[in-house]
């Protein structure tokens, strides 16, 4: 086996591996697009949040107030 074909096949390793890693890395920037898109689509809006919070602490005052009815007892 003379140095080129030893050059060629090295070659050919490096631009086979270079391809590889270019599919992979395309691939998973096409995964983490659609994670970033449902994220997009799931996302809550402040009016939702506020709603939630809203409801939350009402249930808070409600535990409250039963709270001090027990002790006042």
């Amino acid at each position: 086996m003379d140095m080129n074909s030893l050059i060629d096949i090295l070659l050919g390793l490096v631009i086979m591996g270079g391809g590889w890693w270019a599919k992979e890395s395309s691939a998973e920037i096409k995964r983490i697009q659609i994670l970033v898109n449902k994220t997009r689509e799931d996302y809550a809006t402040k009016m939702e949040l506020r709603d939630d919070m809203n409801r939350m602490m009402e249930a808070m005052h409600r535990i409250e107030d039963k709270i001090d009815r027990l002790i006042g007892k």
